[in-house]
């Protein structure tokens, strides 16, 4: 579908068109074991025991459990370590980030009327993190399918003359022309063209659509680098009260912000007999900026002297977000004796048409036990419909199709928190363990998240200072390409996140 375009740059021209798919959905869907150092240490297990900025996110009632105006911020040191098996070889990478994760204020209200019901009023804010997007992942191996083939499938049905520089044109200008008129497909393919990674099977028909590659069967050694940096953040406002000594309820308003950068570079040679090409490199470059709202409603209750229940929902978010791709591709010929190197850089940005993402609601039932002054247990249920994704502007054919890929690939989940903690004096001692289902019907493209955390926390009257650690695995077959190179490799990702938080009441 040919989109409006804008032009940015004297260096650079514009295209528009679809490239959204069902990883995009996930990424700003789903979140982290990550907030104030308790809760961390806690596996985010507090929607029935509030008291923290990071519940509230919870469970919006839990401000109103705060006995007095305080204020927290939290940093984070996140890494996450991923090994992949592309061929039975086996590779490591390592990406690391440190951030300011977290800050919290709350202001309490009492009611100086002890006969009345309503005791106290929270009004509260709080930013936090809820997932970080620094990652760095490297594959290699060699298979017996070509890079070559992803570009000459998007080929096949194109005619010639799209892919054929006329007159006064010059590469930017054809990329663009095919970026709005026939999308990213035809974009591929002309990339491929250019290289000289096929040829047409009568080149002297401008109206050619079949296409034979110059690629020869055999092994390919490839070589896969994917970075990416940004967050997903939520910046709360909330308001609580406290109605008799056993019920709070509670409301949160949320805004969210998305930045997320993605650059992949794949490096493909091979030696085949029969092959004009023999070395390929394809980079894809994605910046993606979005902004959200959302809302949640929450209660707790006092159900006896040590047993508190919780229950919230949350709304699904609704996000604004826009798109930008960069692509370049380059390759060396060997033909008639000599070697030439075909550098194929458009110098385009892809500006993709702003579209809406509805991410799925939230239901949490929570329970917590108290033991006095002595320590707790709790324990929260979270259930959510990942195949509720939706992308609009519906009426795009593109986007109903989108629809209903999600909805036949995507399942409802459940999730699972415990945590308890332990106090000596001022000392308190924590642990949590977190299990989360895949979102995937098919389990084998996405595993199931599980892990464990633990914490120290100490209160020293006017302040608090704690620390927490919390360590999470997921395995997933990632494939590299959609289309041509769809070979996949086996990952396991390994997320750790060290969490440092002071507190203050005042």
């Amino acid at each position: 579908m040919k989109r409006i375009s804008i032009l940015l740059a004297t260096i650079f021209t514009v295209a528009f068109s679809n490239a959204q798919n069902i990883t995009d959905g996930l990424r700003y869907s789903t979140g982290e074991n990550i907030g104030t150092a308790r809760y961390t240490a806690l596996s985010g297990a507090m929607g029935a025991l509030g008291g923290d900025f990071s519940a509230l996110d919870v469970n919006p009632a839990g401000s109103a459990v705060f006995l007095n105006s305080s204020l927290t911020f939290s940093a984070s040191l996140f890494d996450i370590k991923n090994e992949s098996n592309y061929f039975n070889n086996n590779t490591k990478s390592l990406a690391n980030n440190f951030q300011l994760n977290q800050l919290g204020g709350v202001f309490i209200i009492n009611n100086s009327n002890e006969e009345s019901d309503f005791k106290k009023l929270a009004i509260g804010f709080n930013y936090n993190i809820s997932k970080n997007f620094e990652n760095q992942l490297y594959i290699e191996g060699t298979g017996n399918t070509s890079i070559g083939d992803f570009f000459l499938q998007q080929a096949q049905g194109l005619p010639l003359n799209l892919l054929q520089l006329q007159g006064i044109e010059t590469i930017s200008s054809l990329y663009q022309y095919l970026g709005e008129s026939k999308g990213t497909t035809a974009q591929n393919a002309f990339l491929g063209y250019q290289a000289y990674l096929f040829d047409a099977v009568d080149p002297n028909n401008p109206s050619n659509t079949d296409y034979v590659s110059n690629i020869a069967n055999g092994s390919f050694k490839q070589q896969y680098a994917y970075l990416s940096e940004g967050y997903n953040s939520k910046f709360t406002v909330n308001l609580a009260s406290q109605i008799t000594d056993h019920l709070y309820f509670g409301v949160n308003v949320n805004t969210h912000t998305i930045f997320f950068n993605q650059s992949s570079f794949l490096l493909e040679t091979n030696n085949n007999s029969g092959s004009t090409i023999n070395s390929i490199g394809f980079e894809n470059n994605l910046t993606v900026n979005g902004a959200g709202i959302s809302a949640q409603f929450g209660a707790i209750a006092k159900v006896a002297n040590n047993l508190r229940l919780g229950l919230s929902f949350d709304t699904p978010t609704w996000y604004q977000i826009s798109e930008e791709t960069t692509q370049y591709l380059e390759s060396r010929r060997v033909f008639e004796g000599q070697s030439t190197t075909q550098i194929i850089n458009p110098r385009v940005i892809n500006v993709f048409e702003d579209y809406t993402l509805k991410t799925p609601a939230k239901a949490t039932a929570s329970a917590a036990y108290i033991f006095g002054q002595n320590g707790l247990i709790s324990f929260d249920y979270s259930f959510k419909d990942y195949g509720s994704i939706k992308y609009s502007p519906t009426h795009d054919s593109f986007f109903r199709d989108l629809n209903n890929t999600v909805e036949n690939t995507l399942k409802a989940t459940s999730e699972y928190r415990a945590g308890g903690e332990y106090r000596v004096n001022q000392l308190s001692l924590r642990g949590g363990i977190h299990y989360e289902e895949s979102p995937y019907k098919n389990t084998e493209i996405l595993g199931d998240v599980f892990g464990f955390s633990l914490g120290a926390g100490y209160n020293f009257g006017s302040f608090t200072g704690d620390l927490a650690y919390s360590r999470s695995e997921q395995k997933r077959n990632q494939q590299l390409y959609s289309i041509g190179l769809t070979d996949t490799a086996e990952i396991n990702s390994v997320y750790n996140n060290f969490v440092l938080s002071l507190g203050f009441n005042f």
